[in-house]
């Protein structure tokens, strides 16, 4: 079995750059499910069109005819239903990936997340173990309405139990998963709607990436970016804006929510002076409010101004396109954040 771990989608070993290839993060991430599907004969996916039709993004193409039905398995839609069946067979041995298709839909399902499958092996002394994937697409931005396009990582990173993740690019969404499938625990697999076809450079090869281990896409010495899933897409492009007037960038991509990397955030911190911190959930309550806490518990003395905090209004998702555009943080937001931080002392 191949462990080998990445800090950074330009970084890979000599035999994984031979056989690496541009391909998407939706075919990335189907990659990921299929080969660990065939290093372990207990990994099956369970959900709402997941077999016949592929996925509702097509995350799943092709799996049906490798593995059969009794490991691709279409269900009615039923999503507390799914999460128990995958705590059920979690706790027996197996290793579910359960695809719950939108994230708002876990709703319906919290009690399954929150009560069984995050606190069981709390619950009996460590002696059962669930080792499941959750699957969802999250965010907004392809006009899906206000109960198809939240981002809800800070309810699930309140909970003890559970782990978060937020890829941010195709090579990562491979590797993060690879990881998440092999993890005894539960996981959170939150898959960015936009970025399903953001190409970049992914080997061939299954490879991991350790689930708590932030990367650095970008250096700089005098700000700070924390951004979250798609929000490192927009955090890059503002970075190449702002060096166009002589601001050095740093971009962190924790690339998982719970756990957080506070490490190698701290760090870029005490090195900059400066930080701003960007998701697309709303602002209040926001995981950005938890960056920043531990930011000033942390190195506070470092800090030339205040964390800054961008993220979504306090509203629902608009359906409406303009107006959805309006809602989701941007490059140019986070370019007039950063210069609003320059600006302070």
């Amino acid at each position: 079995m191949s462990t080998a771990t990445e800090t950074s989608p330009n970084s890979t070993t000599p035999a994984e750059a031979a056989s690496a290839r541009i391909t998407t993060y939706v075919k990335a991430y189907n990659e990921a499910v299929a080969q660990t599907m065939r290093e372990d004969e207990n990994v099956f996916v369970i959900g709402e069109d997941v077999a016949g039709y592929g996925g509702v993004f097509h995350m799943y193409d092709g799996l049906l005819d490798e593995f059969g039905p009794r490991r691709m398995v279409d269900t009615p839609i039923a999503e507390m239903g799914l999460i128990g069946l995958g705590v059920g067979a979690a706790a027996r041995g197996l290793r579910p990936v359960v695809d719950i298709m939108f994230m708002d839909f876990l709703a319906v399902a919290l009690d399954q997340v929150v009560n069984q499958a995050a606190k069981m092996k709390f619950m009996y002394g460590g002696e059962v173990k669930v080792p499941m994937v959750i699957a969802v697409a999250y965010g907004a931005g392809v006009s899906a309405g206000a109960q198809h396009s939240q981002s809800l990582e800070a309810w699930l990173a309140h909970t003890p139990g559970l782990k978060v993740l937020m890829p941010s690019n195709a090579y990562d969404a491979k590797g993060l998963m690879v990881s998440a499938v092999r993890d005894d625990n539960p996981v959170v697999f939150m898959l960015n709607k936009v970025l399903l076809g953001a190409r970049a450079e992914v080997p061939e090869e299954i490879y991991s990436i350790p689930i708590g281990q932030a990367a650095i896409p970008r250096q700089g010495d005098d700000v700070t970016i924390v951004a979250f899933g798609r929000m490192v897409t927009e955090a890059l492009k503002a970075a190449d804006i702002l060096a166009e007037s002589g601001v050095s960038v740093e971009v962190v991509d924790p690339r998982s929510v719970q756990p957080l990397d506070t490490a190698t955030i701290v760090k870029s911190a005490s090195k900059t002076n400066r930080i701003l911190v960007v998701h697309e959930a709303v602002t209040f309550g926001g995981i950005g409010a938890e960056v920043a806490a531990q930011i000033q518990e942390e190195v506070f003395d470092y800090l030339d101004a205040p964390v800054l905090r961008i993220g979504a209004p306090f509203t629902p998702v608009p359906f409406s396109t303009p107006l959805e555009k309006a809602y989701v943080p941007d490059a140019d937001r986070i370019v007039s954040g950063a210069r609003r931080l320059l600006e302070r002392n």
